[in-house]
């Protein structure tokens, strides 16, 4: 009872601070709990597709094939393979930490996986529609090809910044994900 206690303490927290919050200021306490509610709902919507893909990954990719284009050895493809997923991905930016964990558990560089997750975060093709037909062709473009080298140079310095066993202590954390 303890350890669950210990585990879910900080959700517990907030589930008390809530029904104090809802007992001093209903009205501002239903705004939370219905604004917790849609994001489960989304959450609930978006998770499970997200699992399953990962599962066929996991699957069907073997890790030599992840080393290979996106591993150490990888250079400019494995930097592109990244962008070009995380461009294509779909979905809120919380559905790619579960994609990176697989990627780590599959032998994909460091900096490749910082890359996805900014290309995911900041480049997603729903997005860049919504860009081109809110703000114009030239604003999206400008701004995608900007973001682009960003994201490299800040993934870059990252992975250099990072030391190896902080990196190494990141990959275990991704290899006991699952568990």
């Amino acid at each position: 009872m303890k350890k669950i206690l210990k585990r879910y303490r900080a959700f517990l927290v907030v589930v008390a601070a809530v029904l104090v919050l809802t007992i001093f200021n209903y009205e501002l306490g239903m705004k939370a709990l219905n604004i917790t509610a849609y994001s489960l709902k989304e959450m609930i919507l978006v998770i499970p597709p997200i699992f399953v893909l990962l599962g066929l990954l996991d699957i069907w990719v073997p890790r030599e094939t992840m080393v290979k284009y996106m591993g150490e050895g990888s250079g400019l493809k494995g930097i592109l393979l990244s962008i070009f997923i995380g461009f294509a991905a779909a979905g809120p930016l919380y559905g790619a930490f579960p994609v990176a964990a697989v990627f780590m558990k599959k032998g994909v560089k460091f900096s490749n996986i910082l890359i996805f997750i900014g290309a995911w975060s900041t480049t997603k093709i729903p997005m860049f529609l919504f860009e081109v037909a809110a703000l114009g062709t030239q604003f999206a473009v400008t701004r995608l090809l900007i973001d682009i080298p960003g994201i490299i140079i800040i993934a870059v310095i990252l992975a250099k910044l990072v030391s190896k066993n902080e990196i190494k202590k990141i990959y275990q954390n991704a290899e006991n994900f699952d568990h």
